[in-house]
């Protein structure tokens, strides 16, 4: 069964290789992003595996269709770039990986806070060059810190379980509670309570019609002066207009994304001999307090090889008997 496997990087090759060996599929490798210049470099393939910058709308899906492809394997958990109804219609079957490496989210997610609280990025380059003053490097202690969580499902308990672990005291928003969060002594609140009282919010939410933009104006607004947001989740929770307004009038004391809404034109790719076209991004990054990464939270060995292991098996389970392990349906 032959696989393209699109947005592919030098770790693609290395895990998935490694994950389909002795499974007889035979891997097709494109540094390309699918979209509807390049779908048709898929001509001949079953199946073809995407990553969270793809683009799978219903002109995409259209051409896979008409070339015979049958099931599109996401290596991500999150599936809002897939036109599941598009999918649907033209008999595509659609797989994900649910879960890879919670572990690898959340301590990322601690290490934004970290480094935001206590500079260390700032430092490390001051003493690079010779300069040891500490002026504008304070921090604070996270030991009884109020820390709120919007989103508590594994990446979120697991988050829980760290900040609970140097004595915050945990907030949580989710309309399902966790029982492993409520027995940390995790206490679930509204969200109104949760953005007033907390001193760092983290966003752990998956994004949905009712999620998109959570963070705006009026939340920020309904938040302690000088908070520290952090967003590991998606992008697009996140308005990042409101949130430079936020930054700029001193509400929103410390930001760390790994994630942003209109990532698809920037992260993945080295621009270094280029320029950052997005001048939204371009004036995030002119903040002192603003510390981004390029969607590397999911980025351990172990998670990377989670995730190629649960690709190979979507594929190998379809093969098989035409059900992937792992199938997005569309909602009832």
């Amino acid at each position: 069964m032959r696989v393209d496997i699109f947005s592919a990087k030098p770790h693609d090759h290395a895990f998935l290789q490694a994950a389909a060996r002795g499974s007889g599929l035979d891997l097709m490798f494109h540094e390309a992003r699918l979209n509807t210049g390049t779908a048709r470099l898929a001509e001949g393939a079953q199946a073809v595996c995407a990553f969270v910058n793809d683009d799978l709308g219903a002109d995409v899906i259209a051409m896979l269709a008409e070339m015979g492809v049958q099931l599109i394997a996401l290596r991500s958990a999150g599936f809002n770039h897939v036109d599941l109804r598009a999918a649907q219609a033209a008999g595509i079957a659609v797989a994900r990986v649910p879960a890879y490496s919670p572990h690898a989210v959340a301590e990322h997610t601690v290490a934004l806070i970290l480094s935001l609280n206590r500079k260390t990025h700032r430092a490390f380059n001051r003493v690079r060059e010779g300069n040891f003053a500490l002026d504008g490097l304070l921090g604070f202690d996270m030991h009884g810190k109020v820390a709120g969580i919007v989103g508590t499902g594994l990446i979120g308990t697991v988050l829980a379980r760290i900040l609970a672990g140097f004595g915050c005291e945990v907030l949580a928003s989710d309309p399902r509670p966790s029982p492993e969060c409520e027995a940390l002594g995790v206490a679930y609140v509204e969200m109104e309570e949760l953005l007033a009282r907390s001193d760092i919010v983290t966003l752990q939410c998956p994004l949905t019609p009712d999620t998109h933009h959570l963070i705006d104006d009026a939340a920020i607004a309904a938040m302690k002066s000088g908070v520290m947001l952090v967003n590991t989740s998606r992008g697009a929770v996140v308005d990042t207009r409101a949130v430079i307004r936020g930054l700029k009038s001193g509400q929103i004391g410390a930001l760390g994304l790994d994630v942003y809404e209109e990532e698809g034109d920037l992260f993945f790719e080295d621009l270094s001999q280029s320029y950052i076209p997005d001048d939204v991004f371009a004036r995030l990054l002119t903040f002192p307090n603003v510390l981004i990464t390029g969607h590397q939270g999911f980025f351990t060995r172990e998670a990377l090889q989670a995730i190629a292991a649960t690709t190979v098996e979507n594929i190998t389970s379809f093969r098989q008997n035409g059900r992937p392990l792992h199938r997005v349906s569309l909602p009832d």
